[in-house]
């Protein structure tokens, strides 16, 4: 799928920038931020449907964070791991919003998620996290966890993994995005009317597991990095 580029130089370099994928990214964004400032506006004891529907997301991946690192290390990191939940849900959401009925001269306004770019990002990001978070908790050690003469393979596979966990992360959540809209646009382009919508409300739960998916793995990965054995 083509993107809507802006190219200009920086130093001497040429940087192309997808201006679609950025203009959905912030609009993303803008919704969390207006859907965060509506659910804890006017907090309540016996919440309304809003501040119930929050609750329960927090609640949900805090449990998930407890099981899997403890209470006091959930606390620390439940704030990145809801974040990227919502903000993959909701960026996942925007390409089955009727935001694609705004033609562009290239390129279209479909989900950010379907730009390995912004996948690449956000797996990067994580990764960062855990290794900074797993140092800090191990020291240097952490890249050598289990190390012995008779396990140097299996530390050489963990090494190996700290490169291909943000790899496997950005390319699952981008191919799956990606085909799924690509899935959509063949089928109106073939009978726009009745044939399309049993493939886009699949999207709609497809777009609920992939950001449970990169949530999930993204949890994991701080939990088994911030652990001393």
């Amino acid at each position: 799928m083509e993107h809507w580029t802006y190219n200009l130089s920086i130093y001497g370099h040429g940087v192309t920038i997808n201006m679609d994928t950025l203009i959905t990214m912030w609009f993303s964004m803008f919704v969390l931020i207006v859907l965060a400032f509506l659910a804890t506006r006017n907090l309540k004891l016996v919440p309304g449907k809003l501040q119930l529907c929050a609750e329960g997301i927090i609640k949900y991946f805090n449990d998930i964070a407890k099981a899997s690192m403890g209470n006091d290390n959930a606390q620390k990191h439940i704030a990145i791991i809801l974040t990227l939940f919502m903000f993959i849900l909701t960026a996942n959401l925007v390409g089955q919003l009727p935001l694609k009925l705004i033609h562009l001269t290239t390129g279209e306004l479909a989900s950010p998620n379907n730009d390995i770019n912004m996948t690449a990002a956000m797996a990067i990001v994580v990764s960062i996290y855990y290794i900074f978070f797993g140092v800090k908790k191990n020291g240097f050690k952490f890249f050598f966890k289990g190390f012995s003469i008779d396990g140097i393979i299996i530390t050489l596979v963990d090494t190996l993994e700290l490169f291909v966990r943000p790899f496997s992360l950005a390319l699952r959540l981008f191919a799956n995005i990606l085909a799924g809209e690509l899935l959509v646009a063949t089928f109106i382009s073939l009978f726009a009317v009745v044939l399309p919508l049993p493939f886009m409300l699949f999207e709609l739960f497809v777009a609920l597991i992939q950001a449970l998916v990169f949530t999930l793995l993204s949890t994991t990965y701080i939990s088994m990095a911030i652990q001393e054995e």
